[in-house]
């Protein structure tokens, strides 16, 4: 084999451009590791075959066993049903697997497998509620704002009232609240317009908490499952008289880690959503009371017993 170097780039083979260079030694490294595995592959069918034709082939250096006593005896039948014998070295099929559907729900068991069933759809509804509650048009409508400051400008203080009132959002309840206490001045309204918006801000609180409360329970009850999962492994272990098999370890084994992971996907899913969303609220409910107090500002000249005037 000639090799030729050039003096600005790598060496050629054969003096073949340097583009089939590559190509050359790809095909002579697939060529070299098929030769290797032929040798050993080969060897064993040959050896195989050679014993399913003449039997068993006895080593050379061994000593010649001692001839039989009963040279005419028959051998032993062949059990019924074409199963192998004992020590013929015939290998048993392997089980069918099951799909990793089926082994999830069968690792988890029917107890499990409700409880996190349950959380999900529980988590799915609560996420839904809230952000059907988190929006603009829930707690803050511009609508609203619009219109109510119009009524205001036009001195209908009563219809604005009723407007606010007969709306179901969070700054309709806090601005009704707010004229409801206007004629005992300015600061009582402030007063009533600030416990309405503690009020409201307490229920989006209380249903967002319990996404919290999902998403800190599900690892709690992957862990619960995972010391379950593990104490049932070494309790295989420790009551098995002879070495326990790797299938029967591995059926606590599947229980410890997919009650971990399971738990783990719902609780990371429930505390994302739940940070985003309380995070929503605060952002509305602050736009709420700064919208409220600008709306009502025109009253800051009221004292106890007046009214709008």
């Amino acid at each position: 084999m000639s090799l030729m170097t050039n003096a600005n780039g790598p060496q050629q083979l054969f003096g073949l451009p340097i583009r089939f260079q590559f190509i050359l030694q790809a095909v002579l490294l697939v060529a070299a590791a098929l030769f290797c595995l032929a040798g050993p592959v080969g060897s064993v069918v040959a050896q195989n075959d050679a014993a399913g034709e003449f039997g068993d082939v006895d080593d050379p250096f061994d000593a010649p066993a001692d001839p039989p006593a009963d040279a005419g005896a028959e051998a032993p039948a062949a059990p019924a049903g074409g199963a192998p014998a004992a020590g013929g070295g015939g290998a048993e099929s392997p089980p069918d697997s099951d799909s990793l559907l089926s082994w999830v729900l069968k690792s988890l068991g029917y107890g499990y497998t409700i409880i996190f069933l349950v959380l999900s759809v529980t988590l799915v509804s609560l996420f839904v509620m809230n952000m059907l509650a988190a929006r603009r048009d829930t707690l803050c409508p511009q609508e609203l704002v619009e219109g109510f400051e119009e009524k205001l400008n036009a001195k209908q203080f009563q219809e604005a009232y009723d407007m606010a009132r007969t709306d179901e959002s969070v700054l309709g309840q806090v601005l009704s609240a707010g004229l409801a206490k206007i004629s005992r001045g300015y600061n009582k309204a402030l007063e009533g317009m600030q416990e309405v918006g503690e009020e409201e801000s307490m229920k989006l609180e209380h249903r967002l908490s319990y996404m919290a409360l999902i998403g800190n329970l599900s690892p709690m009850i992957g862990l619960f499952g995972t010391v379950q999962g593990m104490i049932a492994s070494f309790r295989v272990i420790a009551t098995s008289p002879n070495t326990p098999k790797p299938s029967e370890l591995a059926e606590g084994i599947s229980t410890a880690l997919f009650t971990t992971l399971v738990g783990l996907a719902v609780a990371i899913p429930a505390i994302a959503a739940y940070n985003i969303l309380r995070n929503r609220v605060a952002r509305l409910l602050l736009e709420v009371g700064v919208q409220s107090e600008n709306l009502m500002s025109r009253f800051e000249d009221i004292q106890p017993g007046g009214g709008p005037q």
